[in-house]
């Protein structure tokens, strides 16, 4: 991921020097197991755990370099690094790997940057939930239109609507745990898997230490189905993202301006014309959700192995390893960032509202209507004549509101009490359940 679109915290996960770093710790640990079980000298693996202790500390970038000074050679990453380790342990070194395969090192460790990557993820959807909350209950009562096909529905409550948001978000954090604990997984079992020249509980001892599971059968790699259920629930959650980016999107268009993201001082919204506030978070933030998604397919391909192993999923998971995590990471605190500022309009969403002479009431008017003695066939046909009278002739010298247009209706006047057409028409009826709604949400 370009470094536009890129937090430290996480971009930091995946540097070689934590990659590194996590290799030479699978490596010492698995001494240290072999040790205790006889193996190895005791004294050989407390050798390899000081100085390669002592050799990461210092890591640098001259390390890296070296490290592809070799590999230039090698043509093999994980011989590359031991041969560099060689290096900085000395005679010990040949007790490094014993009865290891590469994937034992390069799997186990993808699994620790996951595993990192979660963490830090599951921190920026407490944010975001954090700030959806905030805003929920600021407008729990604030009465706007509600949309379906984007035209007017019935009114509902903005509070409500970010309620919904808050809760998928809420099942996306659910979905992120799930996907952690599949994917903290385990493998130090040797070429294909049986465990041929390592003792099982070596693995056991590694997974432990690194906060890991071992694996069932790893086949001498982690099975990908794990990997690739852990990048569809990102692939949902920016799915999500995406979601609520478009309502603010639609919110802050010039003919609507219910709601916009935070104008800053300074701020430039086009170089051409100075009036422009765009809704520029949440386009970028439908970008990026269009991104992370596209690393699901590849994921999912990469569940086919051929046999016990091979690598075509290797340069696909070097990829969306690091960009889907990364850019998920950037995009859950924008969109954190976005809606704890959003600037919200309610006398515009009333205004929005009764834009169409209070035809957004037609539901209630029909049920109104009903509960009067008119068959529901009737009732229907009633309403939708007034409404589209109304709706017609909106803006016109001649054009009358729904309630006028209803008032004139003689199959509606004298059949149906006015107290009742009025409390068919009060916004406040469409909030009755918002209580309800917010006790099951938040409790």
């Amino acid at each position: 991921m370009v470094p536009r679109y890129s937090r430290p915290e996480m971009t930091a996960i995946w540097s070689p020097i934590n990659r590194y770093r996590i290799w030479f710790e699978i490596e010492a640990l698995a001494c240290e197991a072999m040790a205790e079980l006889g193996d190895m000298p005791k004294e050989a693996a407390k050798v390899i755990r000081e100085r390669g202790d002592a050799a990461m500390a210092a890591f640098s970038e001259a390390d890296v370099a070296r490290i592809d000074e070799i590999e230039a050679v090698t043509r093999h990453d994980v011989i590359a690094f031991l041969t560099w380790l060689a290096e900085k342990i000395g005679p010990e070194s040949r007790f490094v790997h014993l009865g290891m395969t590469s994937s034992d090192v390069l799997d186990t460790c993808f699994s620790v940057q996951l595993v990192q990557a979660t963490d830090l993820l599951l921190q920026d959807l407490d944010s975001v939930l954090a700030a959806l909350k905030k805003q929920a209950f600021a407008h729990k009562n604030t009465v706007t239109i509600g949309r379906s096909h984007a035209i007017h529905a019935e009114p509902t409550s903005f509070g409500l609507k970010i309620a919904g948001h808050y809760a998928e978000f809420a099942r996306n954090r659910e979905r992120l745990l799930a996907a952690r604990k599949e994917i903290a997984i385990c493998a130090i079992s040797g070429a294909v898997g049986t465990y041929a020249h390592i003792d099982p509980r070596v693995e056991d001892f590694v997974a432990e230490r690194l906060g890991l599971a071992a694996e069932d059968v790893s086949t001498q790699v982690i099975p990908r189905d794990r990997h690739a259920a852990f990048f569809c629930a990102l692939g949902v959650i920016a799915s999500g993202i995406e979601r609520l980016a478009v309502e603010v999107r639609h919110l802050q268009r010039s003919e609507v301006r219910e709601a916009e993201e935070f104008f800053h001082p300074g701020q430039k919204g086009s170089s051409a014309m100075p009036h422009k506030r765009n809704p520029v978070l949440s386009e970028n933030l439908t970008g990026l959700a269009r991104l992370i998604r596209s690393h699901v397919v590849p994921a999912l391909e990469n569940v086919a192995l051929w046999h016990e192993r091979d690598i075509s999923h290797s340069a696909v998971e070097r990829n969306i390893g690091p960009d889907a995590t990364i850019g998920l990471d950037f995009a859950l605190m924008r969109l954190a960032g976005m809606m704890d500022k959003l600037v919200v309009y309610p006398e515009r969403m009333m205004a929005n509202l009764e834009s169409l002479g209070g035809v957004v009431h037609s539901g209630e008017v029909l049920l109104a209507l009903a509960r009067s003695g008119i068959s529901r066939e009737d009732a229907y046909r009633i309403v939708q004549h007034n409404a589209m009278e109304t709706w017609t002739k909106l803006g016109q010298p001649d054009g009358l509101s729904f309630r006028e247009n209803l008032d004139k209706d003689p199959e509606v006047a004298g059949r149906v009490d006015a107290k009742i057409l009025d409390e068919a028409m009060d916004c406040t009826r469409h909030l009755v359940a918002v209580d309800r709604i917010f006790n099951k949400i938040f409790g």
